[in-house]
């Protein structure tokens, strides 16, 4: 049958391999198997990445200003810390099958991916309530919703390896014990998945909905993950065709390996590229729109408010001088008495009309004051036609 480029089918030390190197770990260094070191090197790639942008989340915390942003930060870490998981459950695929290995694969599989589609869930019940009402849940109510969504499937997986493991261990020897947690169907694998699947499902379905929302703005982040989602859907039902019909026809149990180990490292790819890089952008993206609005905001009102002051200043001097010559045309034309206005009575009881009044009414005074400050008074006299300053 069809072997796959790369397989050892003898103990002889393949190329570039070193002699001292355990013969289950050729994958990781053997020239003749190309699709070890190519999945080797994309899955150390998305580590590194990975918890680059799980350190720059972190980071860009303190200077998050909107309350229904921040509360998507704790579920994003989750996803990122799940997303790392999946580029290192890779190497348990390139390597050789051992006890621990085929544990791993059948125990973290479903575990870690489960932990990314919970996540995405509750970021898309976060966003149907926001893009419906524009206020968001607690950040708890939506971290203990992904927790228990991820539990479910560590639950079942545990329970799956005591059931498979446990007895035959007790019933058969130690040389055959050590190989049974990878002597399994491959039609057993993926119906162990079939938790996984629905959440998928149920991701696609929550994200459409985010659509149908009032508030434009949540819609740009909901559509991030309707896109990942098809594409996962695409990635699962290829791999799952693959893995259960294409490789007993093709190219026999030496193909499961990379089978897995591609869905893993393409999916995990398409999480960084469709959803947290362009979900983190928008997050800082908005924020800095934000503040930068508000801060044109305020400089608009503080041109406006020292608009009007001058304005009102100029109008009540322009109102002020234009009383004083008025008033000193008429005086003029008809001169009053200084005693006139005497009621025997202090000053300060007295109603002392504005000149804007005095002019209306047509009656005048012995002196005007028009205030061009509130330090200086000019006052003017009719009796010398002088003007004095007098200061406070």
């Amino acid at each position: 049958c069809c072997q796959l480029p790369g397989s050892m089918a003898s103990n002889s030390t393949p190329k570039g391999c070193g002699p001292n190197v355990d013969s289950i770990y050729y994958n990781l260094c053997s020239t003749e198997a190309a699709w070890g070191i190519v999945l080797e090197a994309l899955a150390a790639a998305g580590i590194v990445f990975s918890f680059v942008l799980f350190i720059s989340l972190l980071a860009s915390l303190p200077f998050h200003k909107d309350y229904n942003r921040k509360s998507s930060v704790a579920l994003h870490a989750f996803f990122l810390i799940c997303t790392a998981g999946l580029f290192c459950l890779t190497f348990a695929f390139i390597v050789g099958e051992n006890f621990s290995t085929c544990a791993s694969r059948r125990f973290l599989f479903g575990v870690l991916f489960s932990g990314c589609f919970a996540s995405q869930l509750m970021q898309c019940v976060r966003l149907n309530i926001l893009a419906r009402r524009n206020s968001g849940p607690r950040v708890w109510v939506l971290c203990l919703g992904a927790l228990g969504l991820w539990l479910v499937e560590v639950i079942i997986n545990t329970e799956w390896l005591i059931i498979t493991i446990v007895p035959s261990n007790t019933t058969a020897q130690t040389s055959k014990a050590i190989a049974v947690p990878c002597d399994i169907a491959n039609e057993d694998f993926v119906m162990a998945l079939i938790y996984v699947m629905v959440l998928i499902l149920a991701v696609v379905v929550a994200s459409l909905t985010i659509m149908m929302g009032k508030h434009a703005q949540w819609k740009k982040e909901g559509a991030c993950i309707l896109v990942t989602s098809l594409f996962s859907v695409g990635i699962w039902v290829a791999w799952i065709v693959m893995y259960v019909y294409g490789n007993g026809k093709t190219g026999g149990p030496t193909w499961d390996d990379p089978t897995l180990a591609i869905a893993l490292v393409a999916n995990a790819w398409v999480f960084i590229i469709m959803y947290t890089i362009p979900d983190v952008c928008c997050l800082n993206s908005d924020d800095e729109s934000q503040q930068d609005y508000t801060e044109d905001l305020c400089q608009n009102q503080g041109v406006g408010y020292e608009t009007i002051l001058k304005g009102q200043s100029s109008q009540n001097v322009y109102v002020e001088n234009k009383a004083f010559s008025m008033d000193e045309s008429n005086q003029d034309s008809k001169p009053v008495s200084p005693y006139s206005g005497y009621t025997g009575q202090m000053r300060n009881s007295v109603y002392q009309p504005t000149e804007l009044a005095l002019i209306s009414k047509g009656v005048g005074n012995v002196s005007i004051k028009v205030i061009h400050s509130q330090k200086n008074t000019f006052e003017y006299d009719h009796s010398t036609r002088t003007h004095t300053c007098l200061l406070h």
